[in-house]
This record gives C-alpha cells, sequence and structure tokens, in this order.
C-alpha cells in the first residue's frame, strides 16, 4: 500500500529527510491559486520547491473554518497530487442528503481535474473526524460505491475503476480491517491514530485490501 504521512507545514522538510524512502510526504493544505500578497499561506510553488509530491485540499476543518472550496486546478497544474476530500455533517447525513451533499462536492472537484492519475477522493463524514464516532462499514462502503457510480457516469468507467476512494473518520486499529474488507474503501485518511502504534494496523489492513 501506498503511505503518504502529512506533517504540519514547518515539519516536511524534516519528516521527508527522515523518513523510509517508499513513503511519501504531504501538506496539510495549500494555496489554491497563484502566489501574491497572502502572508502565512503556503503556496503550490513552495511546495513543488520542496520536492513535496501531495497536497490534501478541502478537509472539512477548512471549509468549514475558513469557507475554502473545492478547487484544486491550481495545485494539480503545477504537478502536485491531490488529497481531495469531500464529506457531509451530521445535520446534513440526518435529513438524508448526505449523497447529494457529496455528489455536488465531487462535481465541483471534477470540473477542475483533467487528469485523475493525480487525485485521490477522501470520503470523511465530518460528524466522524476527531469524534470517536466512526461510519459503519456499511455506511462507508455506501458512499464510496455512490461515488464510484458519480463517477462512472460523470467520467469514464475507467476513471471510476482506478481512482482510489479512501475513508476518513476516526480511523483506528479496531476499525481497519473491516472497513478495508468493503469492496469501495482503497485506503485509508488517518488523523489522531497515525501518532499511535497502532497506525501499523492501519497500514497492513490496506496492504492485505491491495494484494487481495
Amino acid at each position: 500500500a501506498e503511505v503518504v504521512v502529512s506533517p504540519p507545514f514547518v515539519f516536511l522538510p524534516l519528516v521527508k529527510t527522515t523518513l523510509r524512502p517508499d513513503f511519501h510526504v504531504a501538506a496539510q493544505n495549500c494555496w489554491v491559486k497563484n502566489g501574491g500578497a497572502y502572508t502565512g499561506e503556503v503556496s503550490a510553488e513552495m511546495l513543488v520547491n520542496l520536492d513535496i509530491p501531495w497536497v490534501i485540499l478541502g478537509h472539512s476543518e477548512r471549509r468549514s473554518l475558513l469557507k475554502e472550496s473545492n478547487d484544486v486546478a491550481y495545485a494539480l497544474a503545477k504537478g502536485l497530487k491531490v488529497i481531495a476530500c469531500v464529506g457531509e455533517t451530521l445535520e446534513q447525513r440526518e435529513a438524508g442528503s448526505t449523497m447529494e451533499v457529496v455528489a455536488a462536492q465531487t462535481k465541483a472537484i471534477a470540473e477542475r481535474v483533467t487528469d485523475w492519475t493525480n487525485v485521490v477522493l477522501a470520503y470523511e463524514p465530518v460528524w466522524a473526524i476527531g469524534t470517536g464516532k466512526v461510519a459503519s462499514p456499511a455506511q462507508a462502503q455506501e458512499v464510496h460505491s455512490e461515488l464510484r457510480d458519480w463517477l462512472q457516469a460523470n467520467t469514464s468507467p475507467e476513471i471510476a475503476s482506478t481512482t482510489r476512494i479512501i475513508y476518513g473518520g476516526s480511523v483506528s486499529g479496531g476499525n481497519c480491517k473491516e472497513l478495508a474488507a468493503k469492496p469501495d474503501v482503497d485506503g485509508f485518511l488517518v488523523g489522531g491514530a497515525s501518532l499511535k502504534p497502532e497506525f501499523i494496523d492501519i497500514i497492513k489492513s490496506a496492504e492485505v485490501k491491495k494484494s487481495s
């Protein structure tokens, strides 16, 4: 399984030089447009200069707190690979609009993608991030399957079959095997558990998924 580690920006060079070479590094975010007077922002150009291959964009916390959107085009144009996040709030799930919300977010991302080989979709239900709650394997599979169906209908069957759709939301050593067993869950976007010994179990569950 491909492992991508995403530390805070200030630690990217340190982590990149100390990681084993088959692990990649991602930035947690970057400015989604050309450079300018945006003091404190991390630009795509900075990441390219540091030889950082990946960036996470559209994380729910940044969507909700900083009103960021689905714009992945600039980072992709600069040669970065993007982990693009989608997901619904608890209120949206309880209202039965999960797929409407996720499809709209995916559509906005898809409109900005020309080469899907550099994009990974991450489904992260907002209500399950850092809360200890986790979507059941059936809930995760349902959304991942619907996302794949959306890609098939709106991009191409090839893109739908080859694009990774990973799950994020309180993934742990205790639930990773059951989640990984679902046919449309292609891996994980791991938060707090990545700092614990159980992260090894999560990586192993993804490796089993890839080889099966």
